[in-house]
């Protein structure tokens, strides 16, 4: 049974959430009452189709497109969204992506190249830090939280890439020193998904198969398995701070 949440009057913003765990997150926020800003790429038809969809169910959330890959657009979108929602109460920073629509072999240092590891680093590490550092002094008057997407990968490596999985240890890193800057007054957390049935640009082959085999709970987890564990720390978790919490149906048992 999900977490029951009154989130009437609250604001979020969630980057890279037209679909997947993103969109998920949004769905749960704006379910419980919050308005909900959708960050994604401008080039993104899925954006503004779901902005449409949840507005038809009359759902409070507005669309705020942008390449959060670069420090200037993370700064407009966050200017964007706090203008128009008045204000930011849970930052949930889950844009990423594998730069490969197949994984690269940790032994294939040839394939990363100086632009991979650009585009990688950045829309995988350093748009959290650009979209936080934006969204910090309307989430220091709010009281409010921020979570980050980061990734079993961080820990175990076996990404799509050396460089994602890299990111993503970086990620946890962030996390946990953006949860002692910002202390006591904004809560920085993060979620470790392991796998996720979503529209990822790069292709692990039978997820449902391999999930059958090495995960405990035998499946792969879904976008709302995520979301809600995102929400909760977000929302409920008020005396934990600085944490990334595993999320992989136990695959790293």
């Amino acid at each position: 049974m999900l977490n029951s949440y009154n989130l009437i009057g609250k604001r979020a913003l969630v980057t890279g959430a037209a679909s997947g765990i993103g969109l998920a997150t949004v769905e749960r926020l704006a379910r419980s009452g919050a308005a909900v800003a959708i960050n994604d790429l401008p080039s993104n038809e899925k954006l503004e189709t779901q902005v449409h969809r949840l507005r038809d169910e009359e759902l409070t959330v507005i669309a705020a497109p942008g390449d959060i890959g670069s420090a200037a657009s993370a700064q407009l979108v966050v200017a964007r969204a706090t203008e128009e929602l008045g204000g930011l109460d849970y930052l949930f920073n889950n844009a990423g992506t594998p730069a490969t629509r197949k994984p690269i072999p940790p032994s294939d240092l040839e394939a990363l190249t100086d632009e991979f590891w650009h585009r990688i680093l950045s829309v995988n590490l350093m748009s959290a830090f650009w979209v936080t550092k934006a969204a910090v002094a309307a989430l220091q008057s709010s009281k409010g939280s921020v979570v980050n997407t980061v990734s079993v990968s961080a820990f175990s490596g076996g990404a799509s890439s050396t460089a994602y999985a890299t990111a993503k240890a970086g990620l946890a890193g962030l996390t946990r020193e953006l949860a002692r800057g910002l202390a006591p007054d904004v809560r920085v957390n993060g979620i470790g998904p392991g796998y996720v049935n979503s529209s990822w640009e790069c292709s692990f082959g039978d997820l449902e198969a391999d999930a059958r085999v090495h995960v405990p709970l035998q499946r792969v987890g879904q976008p709302e398995d995520y979301a809600e564990v995102g929400v909760f720390l977000a929302v409920s978790a008020l005396y934990v701070t600085g944490q990334v919490w595993i999320v992989d149906g136990g695959l790293r048992l």
